[in-house]
């Protein structure tokens, strides 16, 4: 069978989140801004529709010096329900509309589980496994089905993350919020508002920054790899503008600052997506992540989101659950505790088109990356304010 694929129309383009982002399994790099984000970063992002309703990002990539590219779908074709079988058909119609318009490889990693058959059927597809762009392959979600309110939310909750909570709390712990908060009445009570307001430009580019010098101090401690600064102000600031996105902040009673927070809402979740604490406040202020995480689920019921997705925790060589002993076990647990209920995700598929130039694009950017590793990086902060 064969499908139309074609570039969307200015009218499709105006409601292009409403169709890849506000609708159920939607995901913010499917969105308009992540499309222009990575645009002004050395991708060529393309909208298409296929099959005459259902859109794509595909954010295109061109290989140095010799002519062709490769491309990403992030998160994406995105799943909203339906047959798998048509869903797959999808994604061979674009990997074909694109090996004819230049592009010699593509991957996508559409957040679809395991247990739906869907890596079988894209097996049969010519598309294989690869390793993840994304952090994680899989995830840990926390339900929230309808009719559930705070008062029993909590009362689900282990004694031991309630006691943290409400200790938190009884210090005086306060949490601001920034963004747009999509509840009746806004964010609503234990979120306050910064001084400038939750929608100020500048408000919301001073959190960023606090919070990118709360992760380049975590990955200094912990030794792994931070992007630069410049991308995640970029990103984040649009992001967070746009409403695909809002920040938590904790500070003590005297305003200091002990922890952040940045959640993407998209279809009827929120994701947490990049958080950290204060390392040197953690023993005066325990309990910081934890009161986040739960300002958060009682942000998602008063949105009437369905789950809060709390992120993956596997790594590139164990993609599966952590076990006893190994490094990204607590946080599993952590996780777990919260409620989170491991989900497998069929992860990150390719097809080739032209292994010839795959092979030889691969080569020419390992030689610019070599190159621009020599510039001088710029300055990051090395610890938390």
């Amino acid at each position: 069978m064969s499908l139309e694929v074609r570039a969307a129309t200015p009218e499709e383009l105006e409601r292009w989140d409403e169709l890849t982002v506000a609708v159920p399994g939607g995901d913010v790099y499917q969105s308009r801004a992540w499309g222009e984000y990575r645009g002004r970063h050395g991708w060529r992002p393309r909208y298409l529709m296929i099959d005459g309703g259902h859109p794509v990002l595909v954010l295109v990539r061109p290989w140095r010096w010799i002519g062709g590219a490769g491309a990403y779908i992030s998160r994406g074709p995105v799943w909203s329900g339906g047959p798998l079988e048509a869903a797959a058909d999808r994604l061979d119609a674009i990997a074909a509309w694109l090996g004819e318009h230049g592009v010699d490889v593509v991957s996508s990693d559409a957040e679809v589980p395991v247990e739906t058959g869907y890596p079988d059927l894209l097996r049969a597809r010519g598309f294989r496994q690869i390793e993840e762009i994304q952090p994680s392959r899989h995830r840990l979600r926390r339900a929230l089905p309808p009719g559930l309110d705070e008062a029993a939310l909590l009362a689900e909750l282990p004694a031991t993350v309630r006691y943290e909570i409400r200790g938190a709390e009884r210090r005086g712990v306060r949490v601001l919020g920034y963004g747009r908060f999509d509840a009746p009445g806004g964010a609503g009570e234990g979120i306050e508002p910064p001084a400038g307001g939750p929608l100020a430009a500048a408000e919301i580019g001073a959190a960023l920054q606090r919070l990118y010098a709360i992760l380049a101090a975590t990955a200094a401690r912990r030794r792994f790899r931070l992007g630069p600064a410049e991308g995640f102000l970029d990103w984040g600031g649009h992001a967070v503008t746009a409403g695909l996105g809002f920040i938590l902040e904790v500070r003590s009673p005297d305003d200091e600052l002990l922890g952040a927070a940045m959640f993407y809402r998209h279809g009827d979740r929120f994701t947490y997506a990049h958080a950290g604490d204060v390392v040197e406040r953690r023993r005066a202020y325990p309990g910081t992540t934890h009161l986040i995480l739960w300002r958060a689920l009682e942000l998602a019921l008063r949105e009437g989101r369905a789950e809060v997705d709390l992120a993956g925790v596997d790594v590139a060589g164990r993609r599966r659950r952590p076990q006893a002993g190994e490094p990204m076990y607590g946080l599993l647990r952590f996780k777990e505790l919260l409620g989170g209920e491991w989900l497998e995700l069929s992860g990150n598929r390719e097809r080739v088109m032209r292994p010839w130039r795959y092979a030889a694009g691969r080569i020419t950017g390992r030689l610019a990356g070599l190159a621009a590793d020599r510039r001088p990086a710029p300055a990051v902060p090395a610890r938390a304010p």
